[in-house]
């Protein structure tokens, strides 16, 4: 990177890493994944280096490959010229400080020059990361307003970093909320995917979806589940950031689906979809829901063909491929006679596909550092076979019969 750097400056054009690399690197996380600002446009960029990548030329973005293959996206500094709440017009800066100060919030906005080794911190980042707060840079009300995909990223970020929301920001967070339905399916797809598979542990980032008010507006299915137990909504606005103001209570069935996202491991967001909508069928029928169809199975269980039916849905809305809506709706849809005695542990492979018979162990001892969180919901678990049952390699099965299981080891 340092390389990359001084040929640019080498040439007049300042240079600096920005973005999530840098703050992670004060947090202690190193990351491999660095980015550059510059004074450069990105016609001089492809000019100056021999192999690049137009990653986003009309956004002012090249891609610049190091020698040993790794791939650097070089951005011109850029100023905000319109913003609408779903995308920025933008228009080429002439400094550093106009790129950082249109940045979202002040842990995003620290700059560090790789040959020098000085920071840029014109907002107070480090300050705020060294107090773990998280604030907007600027007047939080428009910075939410210019692009309301970053209330999903305020709750991603205060999630996964461990971070309390300023008083502020989060008033125009909770205020900002019912603006979401702007948003594009695919963005607010991709920001449940990075908590699903970006978080170790995704329950303190869906627990914020669901004290800000982002739950209900976009995933009301998910609300209601976290609601059925007469659990309110928040009232008023969180100070100091993880929802510290007076709050309704959830629900057991939201507690118990947060605990079982959280054991499953974040290499398996498939699997943590499913978890995540696998109390959906629980709540009573609800005026929004989609026609039922059920088939045999679901006879002596309706709460089955529900959640097969609004995960399905939910998965539809965000437009995610037909074939995780057909493996995260069905395996949502296992119901009690599936589960004859519980708990239930559901096992499923890399490509999310279940197979096997009905799942149940009576004891797990053998996998004792995994949760068991008692009958009757469709607890689903994800299990390292390789670990639990002594294998060559994870194999996604349901289990029946360990001894069975362990006499057979792994498919080819």
């Amino acid at each position: 990177m340092r390389w990359i750097v001084s040929r640019l400056e080498t040439e007049g054009y300042e240079t600096w890493a920005v973005g999530g690399a840098v703050r992670d690197a004060l947090l202690g996380h190193p990351s491999g994944d660095w980015d550059l600002a510059t004074r450069a446009p990105p016609e001089e960029v492809r000019r100056l280096f021999r192999r690049t990548v137009p990653v986003g030329v009309e956004h002012g973005t090249v891609g610049v490959l190091a020698r040993e293959g790794t791939l650097y996206e070089v951005t011109t500094f850029r100023r905000d010229v319109e913003t609408t709440g779903r995308h920025a017009v933008v228009a080429f800066a002439e400094t550093l400080a106009e790129d950082l100060a249109r940045r979202d919030f002040t842990v995003n906005a620290i700059a560090w020059h790789p040959v020098r080794g000085e920071w840029a911190d014109p907002h107070g980042g480090a300050a705020d990361l060294e107090r773990r707060r998280l604030r907007t840079v600027g007047e939080p009300g428009e910075r939410f307003a210019e692009d309301y995909l970053r209330v999903l990223r305020a709750l991603r970020f205060a999630g996964r970093f461990g971070l309390e929301v300023a008083p502020g920001t989060w008033s125009a967070l909770c205020a900002a909320v019912p603006h979401l339905g702007r948003l594009s399916s695919e963005r607010v797809r991709e920001e449940l995917w990075k908590v699903l598979a970006g978080d170790a542990t995704p329950a303190r980032s869906l627990e914020l979806y669901r004290r800000s008010g982002a739950l209900a507006a976009l995933y009301p299915e998910l609300a209601r589940v976290a609601e059925a137990s007469g659990a309110a909504g928040d009232e008023g606005a969180a100070g100091e950031g993880r929802g510290s103001a007076p709050e309704g209570a959830a629900a057991p069935a939201w507690d118990r689906t947060l605990a079982v996202l959280t054991a499953v491991r974040r290499h398996r967001p498939l699997l943590r979809l499913a978890v995540l909508l696998g109390e959906v069928g629980s709540p009573p029928p609800h005026p929004d829901d989609p026609p039922l169809t059920p088939d045999g199975r679901d006879a002596a269980d309706p709460a089955r063909a529900r959640g097969r039916v609004r995960s399905a849905a939910v998965l539809t809305r965000l437009r995610h491929a037909n074939r995780q809506v057909a493996t995260v709706s069905e395996l949502v849809g296992i119901g009690p006679q599936d589960r004859e005695r519980p708990p239930a542990v559901l096992l499923v492979d890399l490509g999310g596909q279940a197979r096997g018979d009905a799942v149940f162990l009576e004891e797990h001892d053998e996998v004792a550092d995994v949760p068991v969180l008692g009958p009757g919901a469709p607890d689903l678990l994800e299990l390292d076979l390789a670990d639990a049952l002594d294998l060559a390699e994870p194999v996604g099965v349901l289990v029946q019969d360990l001894d069975r299981l362990r006499a057979e080891g792994p498919d080819d």
